[in-house]
């Protein structure tokens, strides 16, 4: 066995290593759980280090309170975090840019999954420590197995709570080491009785819902699995990286040869009980062999083999290879494989053939002795046995089409005879025998070249009995009379099938090779242009034309609307072009819009569509969909060529055309969102200047106006005209004060430069403040209160929070009939497990309009945008900054059409102070 090392594996090896060799090294502290302890074996490792003398430095360190944790802090210098302005608090956040400018040896950033505080340089920590990486520093870090994107919808399953801070696989995968922390359930409960995980009365909540020992048994078993299969990862890295070819059985791992005969659905389904049975991986594997030409029949029975086998949980491949023992050989060690599963071979004359080299089991027993061998008996039914006998339409196109190559390469066989056999002729006497002999092995050459085996076949004989018959004495005879043309007819015989095989096997390697090398080379060009392309239309035509190229396929795309409804995307210039397929069905593309499956010609949905359909995925969500046509001259082409696209390299390579497509179509959307954003910033931040700068102008000639008014409406001396006009003066300039006063307010708040004044306060009090500011305005109206007697204290902003309830009610009574009631309720709600203040304030107007309940809390909105109630819609808009900025939540709850309109706020319950002992 050829164990040498390829060449362009290693030179892939020394570039990584390089890489590698730049790039700061990532350790992973890994655990099933919160409280296992790994912040506190990440600062024995890092305590470890600095006793050795290399420079450790704390970055971010959660001790969560924890007394021993803090105390293996002692003597690690600690960098000062940075201080992020968020809404009206200064929050502490790793400063990225302080360590970057310590290069310290080795720095310690708990909690890999961490959302960092909006406005810094990342939106996540795992990419703060991937910056880090870049740099040359070493980090140490912790994750819980919840946090890995994979697995976070099993863990939610499991435990009943979906964690959003997560962080991608590759993350976990790509880390130099990782290190399991584990401690038995029990032992982790009993932690948290201590109030050694969290806080007494976190301690409580967390054991009724995450913390049971059944959840925390199955995080257990897949923190574990997750690790194991990283080692099982690495040391398959290990064996590649040494050219290992020796087989190390530390996991069980099962490869099940599967053939294109009849009957192997029995050796799937007894490779995947066996699977089951020793809870293995397994893995199906085809292999492909240059020298032999499938029956289309026999390719679809692959597909449909592989399928059956991955619907059974195995990774598929299909893979080429010389000799079938020799590659599954090969692909059993290269994927640690240590049992290989094939079918029982057929006995009677086929088995007699076999004799010289041995049966598949008894070579592979001879080459791979490392590896347990199972032989299965195929299923022999009936049923199975007429099916082999059954053709499908493209097994009955390529039947056809076999039938007229085969024609072709029968009239050229005769053709090539009756030249040579003319040509030698008329030499006769002027050429050697010999000469003779490889004039007619030229023409076996050059039919076996185009028309393959069978036609060279045929010509090899030919030429034998045609030089016997003409050029042999007795001439024109087949009888011979000297005995040494035996021998020579023998040779030639051998010679010219051994020639027409070889030339055939090397045509159609060639073809692939060439077919291979013709599609990567067009996926590379797809890549490189898509990458450079501006515009949607661009990406689709680029698309269509390298898809036509690979495929010789008409194309049509289908793009969502706002509404997510397809629509059919023409191209701009030529719409009838050759690549564009015209006919095809908007609902089946929705369908496949909807399910992301394909559909189609050739599927097992909708199949009796005209073309395929396939979706267009991309990281985010589907794109589009794709409908692709095969182009043929006749039926018979066009049922073949569809046929062999199902072929699993075939497939995959149009899925791969699809997602580059995808996220080229993906990239220019998120270009155009960043550019929109950019631009509504900057709209907004002019805006929010231009609002500052007309407040602060008009609020002191208003506020001189007003009290002008006020002065002449006292003025005894005017009559009573001027005085009301003077009041009247007066009560507009009190309106403009206030709209001027929102103007400036919503200013303010979207500039963040609102700090909060908080204070212990009842709402009841902060009700009847705002009650008292509107008295006027309530006159002739009835307020019901219903606030819960055992309220507890909020502590918020009394001022701002005032102004929030003032401005609730103002709109009620500016879109409910005069007199009508105004009910104000308030109690405690249990959300999200955390207690919440719910306030809501409630009408009997015409309620909001169905469409506007998403966009009322924006600014400038109005419930009649031309109407005589006053207000530019700014008093929603001002409610929800304030809340928010209490992290708390506003909202329309919903009516019925004509039932009013109720408003709705929840405000989080802090932990009340102790009252002063009097």
């Amino acid at each position: 066995m050829n164990t040498r090392p390829d060449p362009d594996d290693l030179l892939e090896r020394v570039m990584r290593d390089e890489e590698r060799q730049a790039r700061g090294r990532l350790k992973i502290f890994f655990g099933f759980s919160a409280g296992v302890g790994k912040t506190f074996a990440m600062l024995e490792a890092a305590q470890a280090l600095a006793a050795q003398g290399t420079d450790v430095i704390a970055g971010v360190v959660e001790t969560h309170g924890r007394a021993e944790t803090e105390a293996q802090l002692a003597g690690l210098t600690r960098l000062p975090m940075r201080m992020v302005p968020y809404r009206d608090r200064q929050l502490p956040e790793f400063d990225l840019d302080a360590a970057l400018e310590r290069q310290p040896g080795v720095i310690l950033v708990d909690e890999l999954a961490h959302s960092n505080v909006p406005g810094s340089r990342h939106a996540k920590r795992w990419q703060d420590i991937d910056e880090l990486l870049r740099a040359g520093i070493d980090v140490y870090t912790t994750l819980n197995v919840q946090h890995i994107e994979s697995l976070n919808d099993v863990v939610g399953q499991i435990t009943g709570i979906r964690v959003f801070e997560t962080v991608p696989d590759h993350v976990f995968d790509e880390a130099d080491d990782v290190m399991l922390v584990d401690i038995p359930p029990d032992e982790l409960l009993a932690r948290l009785q201590q109030g050694k995980v969290y806080l007494p009365q976190q301690a409580e909540k967390a054991g009724r819902h995450f913390f049971r020992k059944g959840n925390l048994i199955a995080l257990r078993e897949i923190a574990l699995r997750r690790t194991a299969d990283r080692v099982d990862a690495d040391m398959r890295q290990y064996r590649a990286d040494r050219s290992i070819a020796q087989l190390w059985q530390a996991r069980e791992r099962i490869v099940v040869a599967v053939g294109s005969g009849a009957g192997e659905e029995r050796l799937i389904r007894e490779a995947a009980r066996l699977a089951a049975k020793l809870q293995a991986e397994w893995l199906a594997v085809h292999v492909d062999l240059p020298g032999q030409r499938q029956a289309m029949e026999a390719r679809e029975r692959v597909v449909s083999y592989l399928k059956l086998a991955q619907s059974l949980g195995a990774e598929t491949a299909s893979i080429s290879g010389e000799e079938l023992s020799a590659a599954l050989l090969q692909f059993a060690r290269s994927r640690n494989a240590g049992k290989l599963v094939i079918g029982q071979e057929e006995g009677g004359l086929r088995q007699l053939l076999r004799w010289p080299r041995g049966t598949l089991a008894q070579r592979i027993a001879r080459s791979g002795g490392e590896i347990d061998l199972y032989t299965i008996a195929r299923s022999r039914t009936r049923v199975q046995q007429e099916q082999t006998r059954t053709d499908s339409a493209a097994s009955a196109a390529e039947a056809l089409l076999t039938r007229r190559r085969r024609t072709r390469g029968t009239m050229w066989a005769l053709a090539s005879c009756a030249v040579t056999t003319t040509l030698a002729f008329v030499l006769d006497g002027k050429l050697h025998p010999a000469n003779v002999i490889m004039l007619y092995l030229v023409g076996v050459m050059l039919v076996a070249m185009r028309y393959g085996r069978a036609a060279s076949a045929l010509v090899s004989v030919l030429s034998v009995l045609s030089f016997d018959f003409f050029f042999v004495d007795p001439r024109f005879s087949i009888t011979v009379s000297d005995a040494q043309y035996l021998l020579t007819l023998a040779v030639m015989l051998a010679v010219s099938l051994f020639i027409s095989s070889l030339t055939a096997r090397l045509r159609r390697q060639a073809s692939v090779a060439m077919q291979r090398e013709g599609r990567a080379a067009n996926l590379y060009m797809l890549g490189k242009e898509l990458s450079a392309l501006l515009t949607l239309d661009q990406i689709l035509e680029i698309g269509r034309r390298h898809l036509a190229a690979v495929f010789g396929a008409r194309i049509a795309f289908f793009l969502p609307d706002s509404a997510d409804q397809l629509r059919l995307a023409e191209p701009e210039q030529d719409s009838g072009g050759p690549h564009v397929l015209k006919s095809v069905d908007a609902g089946v593309a929705q369908w496949v819009y909807d399910n992301g499956q394909a559909a189609g010609k050739g599927t097992a949905t909708l199949p009796s569509a005209a073309a395929l359909y396939l979706p267009l995925t991309a990281t985010m969500r589907t794109r589009g969909v794709l409908a692709f046509a095969i182009e043929g001259a006749s039926e018979e082409e066009r049922q073949l060529a569809a046929a062999q696209l199902a072929l699993p390299e075939n497939r995959q390579m149009l899925e791969i055309f699809c997602s580059q497509i995808a996220m080229a179509i993906e990239r220019l959307h998120y270009a155009e969102v960043a550019q929109d954003a950019l631009v509504t910033m900057e709209s907004e931040r002019l805006r929010n200047s231009l609002l500052s700068a007309i407040s602060h102008d008009l609020r002191t000639p208003l506020t001189s106006l007003v009290g002008s008014a006020d002065v002449l409406a006292a003025n005894e001396r005017l009559d009573e005209d001027a005085r009301a006009m003077a009041r009247t003066i007066s009560e507009q300039s009190q309106k403009m004060v206030g709209l001027m006063n929102n103007l400036l307010d919503m200013a303010r708040l979207q500039a963040g430069v609102v700090t909060l004044n908080r204070q212990w306060n009842a709402l009841e009090e902060l009700t009847g403040s705002a009650l008292r500011l509107l008295s006027k305005a309530l006159e002739g109206r009835q307020v019901e209160t219903r606030i819960a007697p055992d309220l507890p204290l909020l502590r918020v902003d009394a001022v701002l929070l005032e102004r929030v309830l003032a401005n609730l009610m103002e709109n009620a009574i500016k879109y409910s009939p005069a007199g009508s009631a105004i009910a104000i309720s308030a109690h405690v709600e249990d959300s999200d497990g955390q207690p919440q203040v719910k306030v809501c304030v409630s009408d009997h107007g015409r309620g909001f309009p169905p469409a506007m309940t998403q966009h009322a809390f924006e600014k400038f909105t109005r419930g009649d945008n031309e109407s005589s109630t006053p207000g530019v819609g700014l008093g929603l808009a001002i409610c929800r900054a304030i809340i928010e900025a209490h992290q708390g939540r506003i909202w329309i709850a919903p009516q019925e059409a004509g039932q009013g309109a109720t408003v709705c706020f929840m405000l989080p319950v802090e932990t009340q102070p102790a009252l002063p002992e009097e």
